[in-house]
């Protein structure tokens, strides 16, 4: 039986540029990019290049990127990096409910070492009043998934407040936030924000609208793990952690992981758009193939205005552990429960904030190099699995 690989996000098929580019540093780049020799210097050489790529993919500038061991690496030294610096403004972090659960851990860390926060409730607005009710609280979100821009603005405008905490889109449903809006409100505020891009780099373009901003390498098929923070030279960071040449990760990253990185990404950058159409109209009609053919089903997140290549359903009377593992037999990888935890395949928070069905999850990611013809058969397979799982569950026809 021929697999199709339908769980990309995070960490898709490695780009054949990617690979070729970090086989090839692997006899150019292998020195200390720190050192001073000949070797080190031209290790040097290549990094600050591959660092021009992620500069260029980000729209800023080289000296602005930095380069992790992972995404979520990035992620929380972002977070914890910037609230320590701009901690005489207060200890709050203002953060979107559907969060990857690194920032939401990562926010409940400052927390825990600077005092809590409460946001206080605010007369005439219910649903800030509603976020307002414990310290903490994530600003909520529509149906679709996409942040209360109302809510968002009450809360950001608030004292105490340190940074704000906002996803380009939702790696798991694909909504894309109302990003521009929701950054006119924390420049309004005098609060940076920071931008998790890590579903959203090379397959949909991000607006400059960041003070900071985190991408995931392996999002785009590259061959090693890789977080890539861009921060702005204004904004105001002191590390969390002990000093070091590299303030933001200590060590630094080896130099053929950053060019198999930065190569797979001009690749991918270099045709996005082409993909980009491509894989959405097979999206489209995935979506709208499950809600035609399976009996019971949530489609969720936008219908339009989203990620390309994410798809995310739930469906009534199915534990989405077995459904998984059906479809596994049946050849077809795919994910469920949160995007961010998958390996313990707990219901998802992201889900669970936009109010709809969190058992019997399935996630469909596309990679780039997916057919129509594997996204045809897995839409013909898809309403016998979730009949066969509810037959064994001996949950069919209600």
């Amino acid at each position: 039986m021929k697999r199709t690989y339908l769980d990309a996000g995070g960490r898709a098929p490695l780009h054949p540029a990617g690979l070729a580019a970090q086989t090839a540093a692997l006899d150019e780049g292998w020195a200390d990019p720190r050192r001073l020799h000949a070797e080190g210097r031209r290790a040097r050489m290549l990094l600050d290049a591959a660092r021009e790529v992620f500069a260029e993919g980000l729209a800023c500038r080289p000296e602005e990127v930095h380069l992790g061991p992972s995404h979520t690496v990035a992620l929380q030294h972002g977070l914890l990096g910037i609230a320590r610096g701009r901690r005489r403004a207060g200890s709050g972090i203002v953060l979107s409910a559907v969060e990857r659960a690194a920032l939401h851990a990562g926010a409940q860390l400052v927390a825990e070492r600077h005092g809590s926060w409460t946001r206080p409730a605010r007369p005439g607005h219910a649903r800030s009043e509603e976020a307002a009710a414990h310290p903490g609280a994530p600003v909520p979100v529509d149906r679709v998934g996409r942040v209360d821009l109302e809510a968002w603005r009450a809360a950001v405008g608030l004292p105490g407040v340190a940074l704000a905490v906002l996803q380009h889109a939702n790696g798991e449903v694909g909504t894309v936030q109302p990003l521009t809006a929701a950054y006119d409100a924390t420049q309004a505020a005098g609060v940076p924000l920071l931008v998790d891009a890590g579903s959203s780099l090379g397959h949909h373009g991000i607006p400059p609208a960041w003070d900071a901003v985190v991408a995931d390498a392996g999002d785009w098929g590259a061959p090693s793990p890789l977080g890539v923070l861009a921060v702005r030279t204004r904004v105001r960071m002191a590390p969390d952690w002990p000093e070091d040449e590299d303030r933001w990760f200590p060590g630094g990253v080896p130099v053929p992981a950053a060019l198999g990185a930065a190569a797979a990404l001009r690749a991918t950058l270099a045709d996005q758009e082409e993909a980009e159409q491509r894989r959405r109209r097979l999206i489209g009609r995935l979506r709208d193939q499950v809600a035609q053919r399976v009996p019971d089903v949530d489609v969720v997140g936008d219908p339009e205005d989203r990620l390309p290549h994410v798809a995310t359903f739930s469906c009534l009377y199915v534990d989405g552990e077995a459904l998984v593992t059906e479809l596994d037999r049946r050849g077809f990888a795919v994910g469920s429960g949160s995007a961010c935890t998958s390996s313990s395949l707990e219901p998802s928070h992201v889900l669970a904030a936009m109010g709809a069905l969190t058992h019997g999850n399935v996630r469909v990611t596309l990679s780039r190099e997916v057919t129509e013809a594997e996204v045809d058969r897995f839409a013909d397979e898809l309403p016998e699995a979730v009949a066969q799982v509810r037959r064994s569950l001996g949950v069919q026809g209600l």
